[in-house]
């Protein structure tokens, strides 16, 4: 592996650069509604998980790249809120009703739609320098040569 240079490493503090900017004004809208980031996060996580991704605590902790007992820490905080409601599986499909899922609370969805609404009109001023930086990134990495069998 070729070994990054000057200009690799301008471009790679240039991505980071941009990442943090976008992520300071989400941290700072965020608390603008009285909530905490990582609690927005958990919504947004909530609400855009996959299809076929059940929403339980599980799998929020992997969206969030959190321990499952964190996880259900920010889940205690946001109920208390009243943004999510917990409520176990019914017992079609076979479900034995011990799975408990999350749903967000009509107070949740709009919370979470004011914070996306501002996010996007971020995204959209700020966006083109993020982009721009990650295109930087790419065309200076070389992609990797697998070894001949």
């Amino acid at each position: 592996m070729k070994m990054p240079t000057e200009p690799d490493y301008r471009s790679l503090a240039e991505v980071r650069y941009q990442i943090r900017k976008f992520l300071h004004f989400s941290e700072q809208a965020t608390r603008q509604v009285r909530m905490e980031p990582q609690q927005h996060q958990f919504l947004l996580a909530l609400k855009g998980l996959p299809e076929k991704v059940r929403p339980n605590v599980g799998a929020l902790a992997e969206r969030l790249q959190i321990q499952p007992n964190s996880a259900v820490e920010l889940t205690n905080r946001l109920v208390k809120k009243g943004l999510v409601r917990r409520h176990r599986e019914g017992g079609n499909g076979g479900k034995d009703g011990r799975e408990v899922l999350l749903t967000l609370t009509i107070k949740g969805e709009d919370v979470l739609r004011e914070l996306s609404l501002y996010h996007r009109e971020e995204l959209r001023t700020a966006g083109p320098a993020l982009i721009a930086a990650l295109q930087a990134v790419l065309k200076r990495a070389k992609p990797r040569r697998s070894p001949k069998a």
